[in-house]
């Protein structure tokens, strides 16, 4: 199996941070055409390649990996599903104004505590950067980048702006960088203009007492 063979996830990056696009691996969550992006490890490194966290070489070679860690990636799997939907429900907890569960954060915190072990500040010419080791060897290496921006996004200024859209059975999270803080689909084009046909059906439906005899 090579990485251009794997199935690409069909989640769309439309979150604004890494944590919220992973946190949307689930498509209409609670509805009837639910669906899981990250079912296995091939799914999970299809989307780390597509989120740009892992790239060619270091996705064939965790695959590979994978086939002979059978053990450890069904545990990696496990973990980067609980990850997934703790984040989830933290961050539609703040985008409501709700206090977080305890037990959320700490599925988060001990993903970030995972994380830190595998990281390193170094210094460039421009200043001083984070960066990751032992990520061709690592199955969760992927997870790393996600629960340190989790870890950012909780503590940083850019809170508030975390949203839920207001799609019908959506779920899916993003950053709303509009200037009025407007914005209220992950998008237009898809829930937005799903929600003014809902509108307009209602709008002109004809009331059953005046529907024509037959």
């Amino acid at each position: 199996m090579t990485i251009e063979t794997v199935r690409a996830s069909g989640a769309k990056l439309l979150g604004g941070r890494l944590v919220l696009d992973f946190a949307n691996t689930i498509s209409a969550r609670g509805g009837a055409t639910e669906r899981d992006h990250v079912v296995d490890y091939a799914d999970l490194v299809a989307w780390a390649f597509r989120a740009g966290l892992v790239d060619e070489r270091v996705g064939q070679s965790l695959l590979e990996k994978a086939v002979r860690r059978g053990a450890e990636t069904e545990r990696t799997v496990t973990r980067a599903r609980e990850l997934r939907d703790a984040a989830h429900r933290v961050f539609v907890d703040v985008a409501h104004g709700r206090t977080a569960s305890p037990a959320d954060l700490a599925v988060v915190y001990a993903a970030l505590a995972r994380a830190v072990e595998h990281g390193s500040i170094v210094q460039t010419g421009d200043g001083f950067v984070w960066r990751w080791q032992d990520g061709a060897e690592a199955l969760d290496s992927m997870l790393w980048p996600i629960a340190r921006s989790a870890a950012e996004l909780l503590t940083g200024t850019e809170l508030p702006r975390v949203r839920e859209c207001g799609g019908e059975r959506c779920g899916w999270l993003f950053l709303d960088q509009t200037k009025n803080r407007t914005r209220r689909w992950c998008e237009m084009k898809v829930c937005g203009n799903r929600a003014k046909a809902r509108r307009h059906y209602h709008r002109h439906r004809r009331p059953s007492s005046d529907a024509p005899i037959q």
